[in-house]
């Protein structure tokens, strides 16, 4: 039964999200599959075939890492030397430097999780998927918070085109009888 009386406004601490809760609790819950998993290739394959997989995955996630970090740089000069933004779709760079990241971390899970990453497919998925995630952050950010302002910015300058300009100081060290170059306007 209502009454049309109004709440009163709650009191106290607000209430945690359901991430900051139970991220936590699910990277101790990795970290304790990935080292029972490590025990168990080590009673059935020794501890040397333990080292030697954990180093190959070390070497090729920093080969994964260092080739995705040169392709990221060279897109960057590219678009910089054209005058134009970045591509956002042109090869999924920094899903490739988290595959990378994922298989220099020591363990069996996160390996297959950056090999995973490695296939073109799932990291179309993927990107999909953070794509709407973050989409629908923005969409929902509170008023004056970061996530507004990117809103408001996307708002405002859909194409994302970059307005070319040029910053211009001037010295203003004493009198000097030299001419000032031209602006080119």
């Amino acid at each position: 039964m209502t009454t049309g009386a109004p709440t009163p406004p709650r009191t106290g601490r607000p209430r945690r999200s359901g991430s900051r809760t139970y991220l936590p609790l699910g990277i101790a819950a990795w970290l304790v599959l990935e080292i029972w998993l490590l025990v168990l290739v080590a009673d059935a394959a020794g501890g040397l075939a333990v080292f030697l997989i954990l180093a190959a995955g070390f070497a090729a996630g920093g080969f994964v890492v260092k080739r995705a970090g040169r392709r990221a740089f060279r897109n960057l000069d590219v678009a910089l030397r054209r005058g134009t933004a970045p591509s956002s779709g042109g090869g999924g760079n920094g899903l490739l430097m988290l595959a990378g990241l994922l298989l220099m971390l020591p363990g069996m899970l996160s390996d297959v999780a950056g090999l995973l990453l490695l296939l073109p497919p799932v990291r179309h998925l993927v990107r999909r998927r953070t794509e709407g995630l973050v989409n629908r952050g923005l969409r929902g950010a509170a008023p004056g918070s970061l996530g507004e302002a990117f809103q408001q910015t996307r708002i405002h300058r859909p194409d994302g085109k970059i307005v070319r300009g040029e910053v211009v100081r001037e010295r203003h060290d004493g009198p000097t009888d030299e001419p000032r170059p031209p602006l080119n306007r």
